[in-house]
């Protein structure tokens, strides 16, 4: 009998000791898996937004040796009404205000400073659309109208096969994908267990097997056409687009502080929602673009590309908000007014013919809700004009 529960003890004690081993193996993962869960909740995501590097795996993305360009000041800008009230209900952590490329407002809430690196989300895609842009002009890229096969040959035979980089730079590729946040299993979700767990972003993009229409046949906005084109782009090239985005982007930029990638188990960057950076930097994008992709006098973005990819050229619908390459345009604005715009309430606005950039990073938990973006919208406008 003793030996019996001797040796019962010895299997127990085995067994708890593989547990332990397991759970200090995949502690990483786990640690992980649990700030996805909790990423977006009231009491931490202030917080999280500004430290995602702790949490997820990243990969910075070099300022280069350069000199930090120069974000002059200018005089300072009182807000209109109803912006401080704005700023308190969309639980807004950082506004930079630039008009005619010197800083007229900048202030930080919710224990948020100048030097937070702050989570773009899917302000990320128009900085992804910029670079498609660059490789276009020095002919990496062949055409627009290339299937995306082409340069990422892995997505034959899934739902990617037959769309275009036109189609997936627009939104209009026709592959199902559901981007309810709310739902623990909606694919943006999967996604995000994806990056949690380590795994690789290119296999889960490849896997997609369902569409809803014809490439080109439609628009819907869908996050993972943002990763095919980050596929092209380094099928393009052979680099990485943290490589690629710090020489062609963000070193002709001089940032203040160096920004960096969300990336998945195998180091691809992010790109349709990992960026991270101070608001100030991000402000920065947002002037060369102003610019005609012009910066400190070297020409960064063509200036064609600026134009091309900021109008309204995907076949969203009548009374929706519209979409170029990665950047929205609001249906009824002027001429050279379009914003880059992230969930919980990231933005870069451009309001060229008024020479303002509105550059804001938020940790609103009701971003979703009715009329919340429209109302941003109107907020940057009742800024551009009154200022």
């Amino acid at each position: 009998m003793r030996n019996i529960l001797r040796w019962l003890w010895r299997g127990a004690l085995v067994s708890l000791l593989i547990i332990l081993a397991a759970g200090i193996w995949k502690r990483e993962e786990i640690t992980r898996l649990m700030a996805v869960n909790s990423l977006f909740s009231e009491g931490r995501i202030v917080d999280n937004f500004s430290n995602m590097n702790t949490a997820f795996l990243s990969v910075p993305v070099s300022r280069g040796d350069g000199p930090v360009s120069e974000l002059p000041y200018g005089p300072e800008a009182f807000l209109p009404n109803g912006v401080n009230t704005w700023i308190k209900e969309r639980s807004v952590t950082a506004l930079v205000i630039l008009k005619k490329g010197e800083v007229v407002y900048e202030n930080y809430f919710l224990g948020t400073t100048n030097k937070h690196r702050r989570i773009g989300w899917s302000i990320s895609k128009s900085y992804l659309s910029a670079l498609v842009g660059i490789l276009l002009a020095e002919g990496k890229i062949d055409s627009l109208d290339d299937p995306v096969t082409k340069y990422a040959p892995q997505l034959k035979g899934g739902a990617y096969d037959g769309a275009t980089l036109l189609n997936v730079l627009q939104m209009t590729s026709g592959v199902t994908f559901d981007e309810d946040y709310l739902d623990k299993n909606s694919d943006i979700n999967r996604m995000g267990r994806v990056l949690a767990l380590g795994r690789e972003m290119d296999t889960f993009a490849a896997e997609l097997t369902e569409t809803f229409a014809a490439p080109g046949e439609g628009w819907k906005y869908v996050s993972i056409d943002t990763h095919i084109i980050g596929m092209v782009v380094r099928g393009a090239t052979g680099r990485s687009i943290a490589d690629l985005m710090s020489e062609k982007v963000i070193a002709p930029l001089g940032l203040e502080d160096e920004p960096y990638y969300l990336t998945d188990g195998v180091g691809t960057a992010f790109v349709l929602g990992g960026i991270n950076m101070t608001t100030r930097d991000f402000a920065r994008f947002g002037q060369m673009y102003l610019q005609g992709g012009m910066w400190q006098g070297q020409q960064i973005v063509p200036a064609d590309w600026v134009t091309a990819s900021t109008r309204p050229s995907a076949p969203t619908a009548e009374g929706e908000i519209q979409y170029g390459y990665q950047w929205w345009i609001p249906r009824d604005g002027a001429p050279g007014e379009y914003m880059a715009r992230g969930i919980y309430g990231q933005y870069v606005y451009i309001d060229t013919a008024r020479e303002v950039v509105i550059a804001t990073n938020a940790a609103d938990r009701q971003f979703r809700d009715q009329g919340v973006a429209q109302s941003n919208t109107a907020i940057f406008r009742r800024i551009a004009e009154g200022i």
